[in-house]
């Protein structure tokens, strides 16, 4: 089976043979852990069966990733950076003033991304081989709700929002017309998923209420998601915080797969609003992983597996370590309860198709030894 195929079954309830699982890091978590990241990296082919070590940069960081650096990107949006390796923040916003809506354009999603060019031609090759190997091909919806603030300002957006400002309607349809654009250029590469990243969450509750989110967001998530699922492709969100009130509106408007975060929304909240309904790409508490031991991090994952495994699918499993500060051994820990639990805990397979448990391959072993 191609990992293509497995993710979609996890997607669509449809009885995958593995979880689908990742692990990632910052840039800054190279640029701490250096050679000992990439001996991790190494010891765990299955989760990184294409790692080449001499493609690691440890010191070369991008525009918004470089400490003390100031980068103006395509939609007049000025970034700094305090931090060397983790992304900064808008501190320069082109519509605090409404007044410059008028006559402002967004860049040409033919030629544009974000922070640089757009080549649609190697967009194309690049799709065309992750089809022949059995990949996913996936679209880059970029941001929403995350992109209203970065233009106007948070604190400028929220009274708008609560102000029922009259110019709020014509900046979210602008976003909207000019999504609907990108949309239409990723679907003529047929793509499999269309991903949106459209941070709204704090870490207790949405940034706004939901029935704010009802007035002025979820009609735009539903016009662009629709817009996805009516062509046959899956919606994939990465929304940081807690959605839980808004999940409804979320699985109304098309939503395929999210990643809800541990920390925010809890393993119980998770398993009652996502479970057999919702495919849930969890995100580990990453929050933890610089303050526990190996031993605590090797049980999170076990933890949430456990709760949220259904043979159906519907579960995946994320583990990110943005910080300078998780030692190696917790990195080691969380690479190999991943591999343990998701990978190597494949289903079994009958000639009447998959088995209705998964054989947890790591439940009655000891936590590995930490190199």
């Amino acid at each position: 089976m191609t990992e293509r195929e497995n993710w979609l079954r996890a997607v669509e309830f449809r009885c995958p043979l593995w979880i689908p699982c990742g692990v990632g890091f910052s840039p800054l978590t190279w640029h701490v852990h250096r050679e000992r990241l990439v001996e991790v990296c190494l010891r765990h082919p299955l989760l990184f069966p294409e790692f080449q070590a001499q493609q690691v940069k440890f010191d070369e960081f991008g525009p918004v990733y470089r400490a003390g650096e100031y980068f103006r990107d395509n939609w007049g949006c000025l970034w700094y950076n305090s931090i060397g390796g983790l992304e900064g923040q808008v501190v320069e916003h082109p519509l605090a003033r409404w007044d410059a809506l008028e006559g402002y354009l967004p860049p040409d999603p033919k030629k544009l991304s974000e922070r640089g060019d757009r080549d649609w031609a190697k967009i194309r090759e690049r799709a065309a081989a992750a089809k022949q190997k059995g990949d996913r091909v996936s679209g880059d919806g970029e941001r929403l709700f995350d992109r209203l603030y970065f233009l106007r300002g948070f604190e400028n957006l929220m009274l708008d929002i609560a102000t029922d400002d009259p110019h709020l309607p014509a900046l979210i349809a602008m976003l909207t017309e000019y999504e609907m654009e990108l949309i239409g250029l990723w679907l003529e590469l047929g793509v499999d998923i269309m991903s949106f990243h459209t941070d709204i969450g704090t870490q207790r509750a949405l940034m706004i209420s939901p029935e704010k989110f009802r007035q002025y967001i979820k009609p735009m998530y539903m016009q662009l998601f629709q817009r996805c699922r009516k062509a046959g492709v899956h919606v994939y969100l990465s929304s940081d915080g807690n959605l839980l009130s808004i999940i409804d509106d979320l699985v109304e408007c098309g939503v395929s797969a999210h990643d809800p975060q541990v920390r925010a929304n809890s393993i119980e909240g998770i398993v009652r609003c996502y479970k057999g309904r919702l495919c849930a790409n969890v995100d580990l508490d990453r929050q933890m992983f610089a303050f526990c031991s190996p031993e605590d991090v090797y049980r999170h994952v076990e933890e949430v597996v456990e709760a949220m495994f259904d043979p159906r699918g519907g579960l995946m499993v994320s583990g990110s370590v943005w910080d300078g500060n998780t030692p190696i051994e917790n990195i080691e820990a969380l690479c190999s309860a991943v591999e343990d639990f998701c990978l190597k805990g494949r289903r079994t397979v009958t000639s009447d198709g998959p088995s209705s448990h998964l054989l947890l391959a790591a439940t009655e072993r000891p936590i590995p030894t930490i190199r």
